[in-house]
């Protein structure tokens, strides 16, 4: 075993499930029994809640955290603003959106030193942050760990989607370790920050400023499939004794915020709720398809969704093309041309993803917004369309989707950009009319 892969064995402990109501004490008897504020807390902790929902949201939506910690997160100093650097906020409104399809190469490292909000640079986003509703989609690229530096989003919770590197999240309610092929979400309000594992780590961030993730409605797929709850993996309680100094960042309304306290915030010794930070390897996820024919709407692949006040319209799901077989009887088997009233912003963490032969790299992005036309280009609609219809499987590859009812709309630095691709509408030059005025002989079955 490598230095490197020695130092992505993940040998946290964990809890399982999502939704649950937790519990952890990193110290027998820190948690009250019977009560969540007793008048003096055990060990003389202080209890402190953290409230994901309204207080009168219905009990299968509330979410919230009882903690109890050495000192209450009110002991602080004033914040004063700092520079948002390349973290832009919504109403995204700067610039005009383009009716283009937009592809991007991957994000550059910054230029010097840059943890993870130094290296947080926003491609697109919808909806605002005050209004609570919509999404921001960024790429964050770090080359050194925060250092008594500590991240606290107010205006959502955050989904990473690791590229390259492995990370170690230090939260208020314990550790996370995640690396390319998992994901982490942080809810809104928790404090947390990044450890770097390796040299360099780069990857996508979802900001989701609507209504928590969660897990979808299965319906006719069942009790089981997609995302199972059992995998997601919740941290136990880890507290900080760190006595120095340490800069807390509060992202407000949008911009940036730096408060000093003279203690680590992650000073939680126990707490219950359901209200946590989790990750989940996306290995894990089952995929559904078809046994038959035609390639089913990816919404078979969704495996966190943001709902909205539409029944069925998501604010933004988190949808995946992990490795699957493809067995489809006289199938176009690759995803087809469509428009969309939804909008999407897609990633790839490795590998191709089948709709296109080239262009679209690890670590790249593309956008195509509602009800622009998209699908195969011509190289793979070529290939598709005249293969042998023998089993085949999709490997090694893992790609993502970020979709939403809301148009993605471009920062103007992302479309100002040296690594935005110029040439992208020309994947799909070449196509030319194949109108025959008798049927073609259909594809054999496999």
């Amino acid at each position: 075993m490598t230095p490197t892969q020695a130092l992505r064995v993940d040998t946290l402990p964990y809890q399982c499930g999502f939704g649950n109501q937790f519990a952890s004490e990193a110290v027998p008897g820190a948690l009250p029994v019977g009560r969540n504020s007793p008048q003096r807390a055990p060990l003389g902790l202080v209890a402190e809640l953290l409230s994901g929902t309204a207080f009168t949201a219905p009990r299968g939506h509330n979410l919230r955290t009882w903690m109890y910690r050495k000192r209450p997160s009110a002991m602080q100093a004033p914040y004063t603003r700092i520079s948002n650097g390349a973290w832009c906020t919504g109403p995204f409104d700067k610039v005009p959106t383009p009716a283009n399809r937009l592809r991007w190469d991957p994000c550059p490292m910054p230029n010097g030193e840059a943890d993870f909000i130094d290296g947080l640079y926003t491609v697109a986003g919808n909806g605002d942050a005050h209004a609570q509703t919509g999404v921001a989609a960024h790429v964050y690229r770090a080359n050194r760990s925060m250092q008594r530096r500590y991240l606290v989003n107010s205006d959502g919770e955050m989904l990473l989607v690791p590229q390259q590197g492995s990370l170690r999240l230090h939260t208020e309610l314990g550790r996370l370790q995640l690396g390319p092929g998992e994901i982490a979400l942080l809810p809104r309000g928790l404090r947390w920050r990044v450890e770097l594992l390796e040299t360099e780590a780069s990857g996508y961030v979802c900001e989701n400023y609507g209504a928590p993730f969660r897990l979808p409605e299965l319906g006719p797929i069942g009790s089981n499939g997609l995302a199972n709850p059992r995998d997601f993996l919740a941290p136990v309680a880890a507290h900080e004794d760190d006595a120095g100094p340490v800069r807390i960042v509060n992202k407000f309304l949008g911009h940036l915020w730096e408060g000093t306290q003279p203690h680590s915030p992650l000073d939680v010794v126990a707490w219950h709720g359901n209200l946590v930070p989790t990750k989940y390897d996306l290995a894990h996820f089952m995929v559904i398809g078809t046994i038959s024919f035609d390639h089913p709407d990816p919404s078979i692949f969704t495996v966190l969704t943001s709902g909205s006040d539409t029944p069925g319209v998501a604010n933004c799901d988190f949808v995946i093309f992990p490795p699957r077989w493809l067995v489809g009887e006289d199938t176009f088997r690759p995803p087809w041309f469509h428009r969309n009233v939804m909008s999407e912003l897609m990633g790839l963490v490795k590998g191709v993803y089948d709709a296109k032969a080239e262009g679209f790299v690890p670590g790249g992005i593309s956008l195509h917004n509602c009800m622009l036309p998209h699908g195969p280009d011509m190289a793979t609609y070529d290939k598709a369309s005249s293969a042998m219809l023998e089993p085949h499987k999709v490997d090694d590859t893992l790609a993502f989707m970020f979709e939403s009812r809301h148009v993605f709309r471009p920062t103007a630095q992302a479309l100002q950009a040296g690594h935005l691709q110029s040439g992208y509408d020309r994947v799909w030059d070449g196509f030319e009319s194949r109108f025959a005025t008798k049927p073609l002989k259909a594809s054999s079955p496999p």
